[in-house]
């Protein structure tokens, strides 16, 4: 179960990234629709964890990748957002979240389930 504060900088985190995905997104990650279903801190506090949906494109681990290789540069911009509101910017670590595909997944077989009745 996660602190208070591990909570807090998680939301701060969450805002900042969002915010730097919105203006600096189409550089990165280009027309793909990426959109971060959590984040998750480390007790310490200096580590973020990104969870990642991506959509509208083939190959989710290219975009996945780009984003990686950008982490020093998107860590320089949440800080810049969040510097005065927290001692130390947490490392950025960036992971696909595909609980939605499988969702989709699980519903298609149900649906075949009830076809096959």
């Amino acid at each position: 179960m996660e602190s208070r504060r591990q909570q807090q900088v998680a939301k701060l985190v969450q805002q900042a990234l969002s915010q730097v995905f919105q203006v600096d997104g189409v550089a990165i990650y280009g027309k793909a629709f990426v959109t971060i279903s959590g984040i998750k801190v480390t007790p310490d506090l200096l580590i973020a964890r990104a969870y990642l949906s991506i959509y509208n494109v083939e190959n989710k681990e290219e975009i996945l990748e780009n984003i990686q290789s950008n982490t020093s540069y998107l860590r320089k911009k949440v800080g810049s957002k969040i510097r005065n509101k927290i001692r130390q910017i947490p490392e950025l670590e960036f992971f696909m979240d595909d609980t939605l595909d499988a969702v989709f997944k699980i519903e298609g077989i149900f649906k075949k389930m009830e076809e096959e009745e």
